[in-house]
């Protein structure tokens, strides 16, 4: 039969599961996951019919939709992982969707971050080199460009793809976890599957998440000197939803990304350290906080992209239509050869 060293870690949480305290954090953590489904389906599905059909194609628009439609696919497949929970962490539904589900959660959790990270650097470029923007910055370039972070995430996701697949225990439960090897268990593979683990949880933690934001948080400091030097701070429609966006998605996922990180780190603890045991009530309360950030971006859209007053006076898809609409560049695909306007008029513009 084979064996795992998260069955180990499986076994290892079993009195967790039975405590009062566990299970009344699993169950918020639950209602959170399902209030995040309905909302963030019906939200980013909107996105994706007013970004998508609706509206002129342009280089905003490209990086919003694309975003949507990372939070979309991730969202669902979330009654999934929700009922892999309510099972303590027992998988039903078969090696396939084993594989595929958790592919697709982790496509898009590296996508998403990658797309902002691409979003914050189109901004920086558009008001560092407006002239540039104004002759290259086309929808035709941004469509090959914009295919780049998805690449990157599908790399960092090869790992699913070769060790991801369903095991039984003893008793006969099946998990969706990593496969290391076909031996019987053993302390050897204990500790070859912890370092693989670790290393894995490091990767993600360093270039699906540390990166990005050091380059998002790079740009602003670049966009805010120059804008600040114009007077123009506060007069970026397009700056703002971005800002809102960022914002949001770094408060929702560092817990997470953290107590990930740590729960990978401190598998020396696994059979009997207390530390361990706290990081895995942890989990879900701040995965829940995590999944949450995807169905908030439909929301910043329009409550962001322009004023409450006007966004309860015309319809939801007309003000996010109106919260995406493109900015600055032309929504053609010519490239523009006649003068560009002066430096200050396109950071206005924006």
């Amino acid at each position: 039969m084979e064996t795992n060293l998260v069955i180990a870690l499986n076994r290892s949480d079993e009195m967790l599961h039975e405590s009062t305290g566990y299970t009344a954090v699993q169950i918020v953590s639950l209602v959170i996951q399902g209030i995040t489904f309905v909302l963030g389906i019906l939200g980013n599905g909107l996105v994706i019919w007013v970004a998508g059909f609706r509206m002129a194609r342009t280089v905003t628009t490209l990086c919003y939709l694309n975003l949507a439609l990372a939070d979309f696919s991730f969202l669902a497949t979330l009654p999934f992982l929700m009922v892999s929970i309510i099972m303590k962490n027992q998988w039903p539904f078969g090696w396939f969707l084993c594989k595929l589900i958790y592919i697709v959660v982790d496509i898009n959790l590296f996508g998403s971050v990658f797309l902002i990270a691409f979003i914050a650097l189109d901004r920086c470029i558009c008001v560092l080199h407006p002239v540039w923007t104004q002759n290259h910055r086309t929808v035709t370039l941004a469509t090959k460009l914009i295919i780049v972070p998805w690449i990157l995430a599908l790399v960092f996701t090869l790992q699913n793809f070769i060790f991801l697949t369903t095991v039984s225990d003893n008793s006969g439960n099946v998990y969706c976890t990593f496969i290391f090897t076909d031996d019987n268990f053993s302390y050897r593979w204990l500790v070859v599957g912890g370092l693989i683990l670790r290393f894995r949880g490091v990767i993600r933690f360093v270039i699906g998440f540390t990166m990005p934001m050091s380059i998002v948080a790079i740009c602003y400091g670049l966009i805010a000197v120059k804008l600040s030097k114009k007077g123009m701070i506060n007069s970026s429609r397009s700056l703002r939803v971005l800002t809102a966006v960022v914002v949001s998605f770094f408060v929702c996922w560092f817990p997470f990304q953290l107590v990930a990180l740590l729960h990978t780190i401190w598998l020396t603890e696994l059979l009997f350290g207390s530390t361990y045991k706290i990081l895995t009530i942890l989990l879900n309360p701040v995965r829940s906080l995590a999944f949450f950030n995807s169905c908030l971006n439909p929301m910043l859209y329009v409550f962001i992209g322009q004023d409450f007053r006007k966004t309860l006076i015309h319809s939801l898809p007309a003000s996010l239509e109106r919260a995406l609409t493109e900015d600055s560049a032309p929504a053609s695909d010519t490239t523009i050869k006649s003068a560009s306007p002066p430096a200050e008029a396109e950071l206005q513009a924006m």
